[in-house]
């Protein structure tokens, strides 16, 4: 199941983690139907139970989101400790060029620190306006925002703030974060084939955009745990792991949120003294240092929320500060379960010929983008070639089985994509295509007639809508 990843492996109840705890914890995880992909969790170094729901895989990359964030900081740190930068220097000093004709005074007064707390004094996010300038130029939009609240007094969270981290490090080293943080980061933990998507100006997004592996999740939480310290070796000051995962912004709200524990240098606070770096629909890195305690998990889920709540409530109270005997019938349980995890495929159903339905079927001008697809029907199966306004997806489908095919996606290129299809009556063709390598898990229902279908698509999680409106083709003549 695991990659070569350098990670120590050991019952969970040597570490003083009941196995009947991690079953549990995954039946809550099933009660709240929750959509996870991956799962690590390591007590005092050592991986206790790890888990990947097929079709994902140990070793494939997934994409983090904000997660991303924490790297990004970590970034910030290093340069910090050589000498490059302050984190009271100014963020205009490194863009004399891309400042607006009139720099007012709050933005005048935006320091890296305020970048890093997400404090830059906007009064909203901006990262909307800033990622979809025309000119693709997203520092100058950045710095051309209105600044209405002096930086370092009002807490926003803004991805467009933690890009401008990513430019500076770039400013300043002449590198990109992930070519930066090589060397220093990725080597010594054995990260291997991460990738970050770039700015139209060719600028890792810093705060988002970061894909790697579970195992590696796991092992950044780890060297946080660890104070910066992996394999005998200082990586990164105890000072900045302190200061980073320490609350530097109050956040209002419910008292019983796990986003409102306080923010730190890209960094979340959370309930139980603990701390997180996070990514949209479910990417953690869950950090509880009283427990010795990392947890890595990834995941398509709308509600981050019931994860981390399924977290305290089932795995954290079972936790005992000695080992605990061992319980043979639960360990073999657990490990067997783990092993058999699985998202659920389509029924194979009925074997519907689906020749009278072959061929490409055209569209008219439609909000998604979608110019034509193509139908291609075998016994075991179908193909399904999605061609959209500047790329294509081409989605082989098994029927009670996956097919290997790809998905585009912006920024992120053709993300391997994992289908199955299933009939559910004589003209209603379903196809499930799971995006491995992201939250994502697209669903498209297709209802045939004489010469015309009609599509309807759906996607597990989404910033928008989940289900898109349908539209309808038709089949060209032959």
């Amino acid at each position: 199941m695991a990659v070569n990843d350098g990670l120590q492996r050991t019952s969970p109840e040597s570490q003083g983690v009941p196995s009947a705890a991690v079953n549990r914890l995954l039946d809550s995880f099933a009660e709240k139907e929750l959509e996870l992909h991956s799962i690590m969790i390591l007590r005092r170094g050592k991986v206790v139970a790890e888990g990947w729901w097929q079709p994902y895989r140990a070793d494939d990359t997934h994409m983090l989101f904000s997660l991303s964030k924490s790297f990004t900081s970590t970034a910030i740190g290093f340069a910090v400790e050589e000498g490059l930068i302050s984190l009271d220097d100014l963020v205009c000093d490194f863009f004399a060029d891309k400042l607006p004709d009139q720099v007012g005074p709050n933005l005048a007064q935006m320091r890296i620190r305020h970048l890093l707390t997400m404090s830059a004094g906007h009064d909203q996010d901006p990262t909307v306006n800033v990622f979809s300038t025309p000119d693709g130029d997203w520092v100058k939009a950045f710095l051309a925002q209105e600044v209405a609240h002096e930086p370092g007094t009002h807490f926003v969270y803004n991805t467009a703030a933690t890009y401008m981290l990513s430019a500076i490090i770039r400013q300043v080293t002449g590198q990109n974060l992930i070519d930066y943080l090589t060397p220093r980061l990725f080597e010594p933990l054995g990260i291997v084939g991460a990738t970050w998507e770039n700015c139209p100006q060719g600028t890792n997004v810093g705060g988002s955009g970061l894909s790697v592996k579970t195992s590696d999740i796991a092992k950044f939480g780890q060297l946080y745990l660890q104070q910066g310290v992996w394999n005998g070796k200082q990586l990164i000051s105890r000072e900045w792991v302190r200061e980073a995962t320490s609350k530097q912004m109050e956040i209002p709200g419910e008292p019983a949120s796990d986003w409102t524990q306080g923010y730190g240098y890209q960094f979340w606070r959370c309930r139980h003294n603990s701390y997180r770096g996070d990514g949209a629909f479910g990417q953690f890195c869950v950090v509880v240092p009283e427990q010795q305690l990392v947890v890595a998990i990834t995941a398509g889920v709308m509600n981050m929320q019931a994860v981390l709540d399924s977290l305290w409530d089932v795995l954290l109270p079972a936790l005992s500060p000695a080992p605990l005997p061992a319980d043979q019938a639960e360990q073999e349980r657990l490990q067997a379960r783990l092993q058999e995890l699985a998202l659920p495929l389509l029924p194979a159903g009925k074997r519907v010929h689906g020749q009278s339905f072959a061929g490409r079927y055209v569209f008219p001008e439609n909000d998604q983008a979608l110019q034509w697809a193509d139908f291609v029907f075998a016994p075991d199966g179908c193909t399904v070639t999605l061609e959209f306004a500047a790329d294509t997806a081409k989605l082989p489908a098994g029927y009670g089985r996956y097919g290997q095919g790809s998905f585009p996606l912006p920024r992120f290129g053709n993300a391997l994509a994992y289908s199955c299809a299933s009939w559910h009556d004589e003209h209603s063709l379903e196809v499930l295509a799971r995006l491995v390598e992201t939250p994502f898990a697209y669903t498209l229902n297709c209802k045939f007639s004489p010469g015309e279908v009609e599509l309807k698509a759906s996607v597990n999680c989404s910033f928008g809508p989940r289900e898109y409106p349908p539209i309808k083709g038709r089949l060209e003549s032959r």
